[in-house]
């Protein structure tokens, strides 16, 4: 292995003393066995852990791409090239994704890389082109590879796979591990590196049972509410209807909320996370849906409305909140006349509500749609400099601002909207008139149809 001695002046490149446990584990696995399975929660130095034996692998002598890393997004395969330049190696690395341009990236293939990053579109579309040459490479990583499931990459990846047929290392990488390995991965009996912890039920975690009156909790909820100051909280059902009908009847009583299931269409979904995300609605009334890999912030507060019948979802939905070291609570609803579950310690502290009826503080912040995204060569600097100058927004007035590829949202202090769009009414942004207005709610949609 002539790189080996390298490897002490890579960790100096990267300002690192020495691996943790799992990237040592990793990089032995990885050197010894063929098909890897390496489960590892985010930010745990994952990239790094299959980079390094990869390092070991490359033969300067080997002319062409010799290492296929696909990733479900480009913000993930431009940390991946952050992290390979850092490295300080003399192997070439590209990347290419959408949204970027293909000549740009067809002239960087041409003096191939050793180590290519991509995702699974825009890879399928340079081998259909045949804009680098793939018989030589014999290392295949498949990162994030649960997001790439969720997004429905399947076709590419098995398109892309099947072309691969010098491969002899796969590694999968995931940070959730209950993944089903399709089959066209051509993984099959990986050796499993398993540093997921246990989710125990945390030590900040604190449970509570509120008992309903009624059948029909919705009143118990709504007192429970106007008992949390004002904190937001996400509120679990079992239905997709109950998550639409309970979120109504909040918005009936004065308390903004909104609903998530998996019945919406990806757009409004987004929305309704976006909304949640950035402070301009506080209650998400959601399915199980919501209790995995969702991109929210930590919860302080889990409510319970319905409770799951399974223990693990129980644990997963308590997962919102209690993370690191923050701590949290997860509230319970229940009546009477329910079946008990064996997981529910029934003898908990019971909280009376009832008497709590002062409605939580309207929100911070309303979502401004904005009809332009990075398609548009819109970002998010372009965004906070028109608001500013055009809108005369002050620092503080701007929150959260999410650009997509053909549509943009910025959270504005609810007291300045009406002045921003009446100042940015007739003006440009980067020379171009966008449609910018307060962007509905998933609920008011359902009303105009």
């Amino acid at each position: 292995m002539t790189n080996h001695h390298h490897s002490n002046n890579i960790l100096l490149n990267l300002g690192i003393e020495s691996l943790n446990e799992m990237q040592v584990a990793a990089q032995e696995t990885i050197l010894s066995d063929n098909n890897i399975l390496l489960l590892s929660p985010t930010g745990s130095g994952k990239t790094l852990a299959f980079l390094l034996p990869i390092f070991e692998l490359l033969e300067p002598e080997i002319k062409g791409v010799q290492c296929l890393v696909l990733v479900p997004s480009r913000e993930l395969g431009l940390q991946i090239e952050q992290v390979w330049k850092k490295m300080g190696t003399d192997f070439k690395v590209n990347v290419c994704y959408g949204g970027h341009s293909i000549d740009t990236e067809i002239k960087n293939l041409s003096n191939p890389p050793a180590i290519l990053i991509g995702t699974p579109g825009r890879i399928a579309d340079h081998m259909d082109r045949g804009t680098f040459a793939f018989n030589n490479i014999q290392t295949l990583v498949l990162d994030e590879f649960d997001k790439s499931l969720q997004l429905g990459f399947h076709e590419e990846m098995s398109f892309i796979i099947n072309k691969l047929t010098k491969v002899n290392k796969r590694i999968l990488v995931s940070a959730t591990s209950d993944i089903e390995i399709p089959r066209y991965t051509k993984v099959s009996h990986p050796t499993i590196l398993d540093f997921i912890p246990e989710e125990k039920e945390s030590a900040n975690l604190t449970m509570k049972m509120v008992v309903s009156k009624d059948k029909d909790k919705i009143d118990s909820l709504f007192h429970l509410i106007c008992s949390l100051k004002s904190e937001a909280a996400l509120i679990f059902c079992n239905h997709r209807d109950a998550a639409e009908r309970i979120s109504e009847a909040l918005n009936q009583k004065g308390i903004y909320a909104t609903y998530y299931h998996g019945g919406m269409d990806q757009d409004e979904r987004e929305r309704a996370l976006i909304q949640f995300r950035n402070g301009s609605v506080n209650y998400l009334v959601t399915t199980d849906l919501a209790a995995r890999g969702l991109d929210i912030p930590e919860m302080k507060n889990v409510i319970h409305y319905h409770l799951p019948s399974k223990a693990d979802e129980f644990t997963h939905r308590n997962g919102r909140t209690a993370r690191m070291l923050a701590s949290g609570t997860a509230y319970i609803i229940i009546h009477d006349s329910e079946k008990q579950f064996d997981y529910i310690d029934y003898a908990m502290p019971k909280l009376s509500v009832d008497t709590a009826s002062t409605l939580p503080k309207p929100p911070e912040f309303q979502t401004i749609y904005i009809s332009g995204g990075k398609k548009n060569k819109l970002n998010k600097i372009d965004i906070v400099g028109f608001f500013s100058q055009k809108g005369k927004l002050e620092k503080g007035d701007l929150g959260l601002i999410e650009v997509k590829d053909f549509i943009s949202f910025a959270a504005v202090k609810s007291k300045k909207v009406k002045g921003l769009l009446k100042n940015i009414r007739d003006e440009k942004m980067k020379g171009k008139k966008y449609k910018i207005e307060v962007a509905r709610n998933v609920l008011k949609k359902e009303e105009e149809r």
